[in-house]
């Protein structure tokens, strides 16, 4: 996880630590106290009675009555915490109702249950962590609709119905909850086979697509996420997507609508498809995406050109920077979508390694594409113009967690012709020169970046 202060795209360097304050407890005030409860009527008059910095003890049982209201609230200093001491499942109608209960952390559950939780917009700065979420209920397993919700540590499991694991919306019609930070969790084995409408995340929707969100979604693990062609969805702007891993998936990692958004440092291998993304100025640097069948980039066309109405259909991807990437597929490697009616326009394509079998840029139309310094190998050019590329033997050999990664010799090292400001440093966190090398990876013999194991995300991580 990068320190929030490292965001290399100034846009959203708004996303500093006060936005997440309110998550951490810095403070217990004189007098609070620990309430247990193992009892659904124990549980519903500890919560009753609870005072910030309270902490509630669930012990272990079934619940499966109804929905135990959450009634008070905490402070930004001292949270109420509700934690399961044993085996605690919420089943049946059973669940926590959070509404009007702000400053709540919500922590070692598990939801196997017909509603799932929601987190409504009034339940600000609630925090959701080391949870697991299983129930296949009809709708989302978690819903985020309220302002500095964190959502950690968590497993999403097993869904088999039609529905997201993992959705965030927001008041009213069009708005998006703000700085909302997904973070360490585990999305695992999503098989509802229709298609469309399972995502692992949602993180808006069509209608909210021009709120600006400031969320944070990272350090996740995707495992199996083929309930939709999109694992993660982004349908808002001002969003930060970076250092995800996903892999054995059908899902890629889409901006579906929105704008403004940065998809940087994330490791998607073996998937059907990588990253795919429409609508105006985003930035994707220092991803790695490695063996996919179809395109590991697809820069979107669109039915329309400027989204003005909110709806659904595609908006051409427009001013977006797609550099520094190291990229490897067996079809196209970079595809500029072009049987809609609007192709991309004012598209970057920069210092990125490009690898494979098959072409690496496949485009019918586009217009004012700008392509540069970018280092091709295996792959016939395609569409990809005289002078935006050299053929050439990148000498990428796999470390120790199988990431293709520039040797001494390699000559990527150095090469990108680009400065590229947004790009400050490469997929492992460290700072780039002032002479970059083309690709993800700036060379260096140590090598922290990795892609995420079940170890680092769910309840038991660190």
């Amino acid at each position: 996880m990068r320190p929030v202060g490292e965001l290399s795209y100034f846009r959203l360097g708004v996303l500093a630590a006060a936005g997440l304050a309110a998550l951490v407890v810095v403070a217990t005030p004189a007098g609070a106290r620990t309430r247990e409860a193992s009892s659904p009527a124990e549980l519903s008059a500890a919560l009753s009675q609870a005072q910030p910095g309270d902490r509630v003890e669930v012990g272990a049982g079934v619940y499966d009555s109804a929905q135990i209201h959450v009634r008070r609230s905490g402070t930004a200093q001292a949270p109420i915490t509700i934690v399961a001491k044993g085996p605690v499942e919420f089943t049946g109608a059973g669940g926590l109702d959070l509404t009007g209960a702000s400053h709540v952390v919500v922590q070692g559950f598990v939801f196997d249950n017909d509603a799932g939780l929601t987190v409504p917009g009034d339940a600000t700065a609630t925090r959701i962590t080391r949870n697991v979420f299983q129930g296949n209920p009809g709708g989302a397993d978690l819903t985020v609709k309220a302002d500095d919700t964190q959502v950690d540590h968590n497993t999403f499991q097993n869904r088999t119905a039609q529905g997201v694991y993992l959705q965030v919306v927001g008041p009213g019609a069009s708005d998006m909850a703000k700085r909302v930070h997904v973070d360490h969790n585990y999305f695992y084995n999503h098989q509802y086979k229709g298609a469309n409408g399972g995502e692992s995340i949602r993180f808006g929707l069509s209608g909210r697509q021009h709120a600006v969100a400031n969320g944070l979604i990272e350090d996740n693990l995707f495992d199996k996420a083929d309930g939709d062609s999109e694992a993660l969805s982004v349908k808002s702007s001002d969003n930060v997507v970076r250092d995800n891993t996903i892999v054995n998936s059908r899902g890629t990692l889409s901006l579906r609508h929105g704008w403004n958004t940065l998809v940087e440092g994330n490791i998607l291998i073996g998937g059907s498809t990588g990253i795919r993304f429409f609508g105006n100025n985003h930035v994707v640097i220092n991803n790695i995406v490695e063996d996919t069948t179809g395109p590991a980039m697809e820069i979107g066309g669109g039915e329309v050109r400027d989204d003005t109405t909110s709806g659904t259909d595609h908006e051409a991807a427009d001013h977006c920077l797609v550099a520094f990437n190291t990229l490897s597929g067996s079809d196209n490697i970079v595809w500029y979508e072009s049987s809609k009616k609007f192709p991309p326009s004012d598209d970057t394509l920069a210092d990125n390694v490009l690898l494979g079998h098959g072409t690496a840029v496949g485009t019918g139309t586009g217009t004012s594409l700008h392509f540069t310094g970018n280092i091709l190998f295996g792959a016939a050019a395609g569409s990809l113009p005289a002078g935006a590329y050299r053929t050439v033997d990148p000498k990428l050999a796999r470390d120790a967690h199988g990431l293709l990664r520039p040797g001494a010799t390699s000559p990527v090292i150095g090469a990108a012709t680009g400065s590229f400001p947004q790009v400050t440093q490469d997929i492992d966190g460290q700072n780039r020169p002032a002479a970059k090398d083309v690709g993800a990876d700036q060379y260096n013999v140590a090598t922290p970046a990795r892609p995420l194991t079940t170890a680092d995300v769910g309840p038991k991580a660190p």
